[in-house]
């Protein structure tokens, strides 16, 4: 049985995911990452810790975030961070613009590409500097 937890797939397997495939898988990389990083920071009471998270895994914030992450980005991270945030969507959830929406998704795509490359330790070091300030 596979190690979902410590997984790396090979390019070619990756590439046979779609975009929104990846975006998927980095959502959740996102979310359970700003879960730990609140509860290590203290805010653990239930219904702080939900509203937080969801401050922080809302489009408009990921989008500032995406935008924060930019330069520090490889070529390689650069594409796949364009190809996701290209990547056409059925709908947009009424709290954010498309803009946003598109960042956000880019943003998703990126570090489920990272994540299902087994690249966590870039994924650590992208995740502290959308955490500055």
């Amino acid at each position: 049985m596979a190690n979902y937890f410590d997984i790396k797939l090979s390019n070619e397997e990756i590439g046979r995911i779609s975009n929104l495939g990846l975006a998927h898988v980095g959502d959740a990389v996102f979310e359970l990452m700003v879960r730990v990083w609140l509860c290590e920071h203290g805010k653990c009471t239930s219904g702080g810790l939900h509203r937080a998270a969801i401050s922080y895994v809302s489009a408009p914030r990921q989008a500032k975030m995406a935008e924060k992450l930019l330069p520090h980005l490889t070529e390689e991270e650069r594409a796949v961070f364009k190809r996701g945030r290209n990547t056409k969507v059925s709908s947009v959830p009424k709290n954010a613009d498309p803009g946003e929406y598109h960042a956000a998704t880019g943003l998703e795509t990126l570090l489920g590409y990272l994540y299902l490359h087994g690249r966590q330790e870039r994924i650590n070091e992208l995740f502290g500097i959308m955490m500055e300030d």
